[in-house]
Parts: structure tokens; C-alpha cells; sequence
């Protein structure tokens, strides 16, 4: 469970990123993070991780502040940026075993959970190269399988589909469904609204860094899609 609760936050005293942002992301829920460029969202992200550090309010992993106990908090989250930040200097086998012992995954776990995320994403035959050859949506591979092998009870993504093939693609959403049935937490940010659409439960809508619309997505898209309410609420004509 996520729980935002009053946080904002601010790059100086007068420009405020993110304003008074409550938001609460249950077990078993697929939360779309969307809004516009600029509007928030990878730096409120980036704040429940604990990699920006923030004044205004907290944020809540499953109980635990991200604030005051972020070590406990990080061994539950698994967290993949929109730009994917690995080793290149690493072979991708050498980068999985490195994640792996940081969150102290058993043996047998971990070679077993390469093994099925390798051929998942395609990625076993590569694995032996070192990940500064790798294309883009390789490197993003090799984050998705590092995120996913510690079997963590919270995944947070930036723009996690951007670069990768369809069929990876496929699979990312078809183990984000798995993962919530099994209690998980998910929320990713997104612009691709039909895949948000689609796939999630939940929704989170910012706009000029304050949260214009949250709740259960069947709710919101009714009569319309995703696409034609996000830009009615982008324009003003739907609070």
C-alpha cells in the first residue's frame, strides 16, 4: 500500500513541482500516473522512492515512512526509472546477481526467477554481454528483471512501456496482473492513456503539479475513453 498524504514538493521557496498531494494506492491495485510533461509526476515518483528528499507532508510504504525509515521501506519497493540507470562497466548476469544480493534473494530463488524473466523478455542469450553494448529497450529489459527478481511487494515505474517491443511489452503487463493478485502495489506513470485504460484500476490525474482527479478508473471512463476525458480535464471543461 501507498499512502501520499499532504506532500508537496518545491525546488526553492517559490516554485512548487508538486502541490498538497493526497493520494492512496491500495494492495491489489494498478494505479495510471498521468498528466503532462512537467506536470509532477516522475518527481513525486522519485520522492516515494527516496531518491528526492521532500519537506511538506510523507509518504507512506506499506505503513513505513519513506522519510524515517527509508531503508525498510526500499526493501519492499522496486522501483524502474524512465530512463533505465545500470552498470555499463557490468555483464547483465553480473548486474542481476548484484541486485540480488542487495536484497539477499536466495540462490535457488534467484536463479530460478533469471531464468524465467530472462526468456520472458528474451534477454537469456544476452546476458553474458556487458550492458554498456546494450540497446535501449535491452537496458530497460535488464531493469524490468532486476526489479522483479527480489519479488517486491511494491512496484513504482516511470514510462516503464517506452522502449520495449511489443511482446515484451505484453508480458510487463500480463506480470504487473499477476503480481496484483497476489496482493502487490503497483503505480506507473504513463502517456500511453489506452494502455492505462485498459490495464489499470485505478487512476491519478496531475496538472500543473496538484492531483485534478483520483479514483477507480471504471468511474471515470464511462460513455467516453481515457483519451477524450483526459483532454477535457486538460482543457477545464471537467473537474
Amino acid at each position: 500500500m501507498i499512502s501520499i498524504n499532504n506532500f508537496s514538493k518545491a525546488y526553492n521557496k517559490k516554485e512548487y513541482v508538486v502541490k498538497n498531494l493526497n493520494l492512496t494506492v491500495n494492495d491489489g491495485d494498478i494505479c495510471a500516473f498521468v498528466g503532462h510533461n512537467g506536470a509532477g509526476k516522475t518527481t513525486t515518483l522519485k520522492c516515494m522512492v527516496g531518491i528526492l528528499d521532500f519537506s511538506d507532508g510523507d509518504i507512506l510504504i506499506n505503513g513505513k515512512s519513506i522519510k524515517k525509515e527509508a531503508i525498510s521501506c526500499k526493501k519492499e519497493i522496486a522501483y524502474i526509472p524512465d530512463n533505465p540507470e545500470v552498470y555499463d562497466h557490468l555483464r547483465g548476469i553480473e548486474y542481476l546477481n548484484f541486485i540480488a544480493s542487495v536484497f539477499k534473494v536466495p540462490k535457488d530463488k534467484k536463479e530460478a526467477l533469471i531464468k524465467k524473466y530472462g526468456d520472458l523478455f528474451e534477454m537469456t542469450e544476452f546476458l553474458n554481454q556487458e550492458i554498456g553494448g546494450y540497446s535501449h529497450g535491452m537496458k530497460q529489459k535488464i531493469s524490468l528483471i532486476a526489479a522483479l527478481i527480489h519479488d517486491p511487494k511494491v512496484l513504482i515505474l516511470d514510462e516503464p512501456f517506452v522502449g520495449l517491443d511489443p511482446i515484451s511489452t505484453h508480458y510487463l503487463k500480463e506480470e504487473m496482473k499477476s503480481m496484483v493478485k497476489s496482493g502487490a502495489t503497483i503505480i506507473f506513470s504513463t502517456h500511453i492513456l489506452d494502455v492505462a485504460e485498459k490495464l489499470c484500476n485505478k487512476i491519478a490525474i496531475l496538472k500543473n503539479g496538484s492531483l485534478v482527479y483520483s479514483g477507480n478508473m471504471d468511474d471515470l471512463v464511462r460513455n467516453k475513453s481515457l483519451e477524450e476525458i483526459y483532454m477535457e480535464i486538460d482543457n477545464g471543461k471537467l473537474n
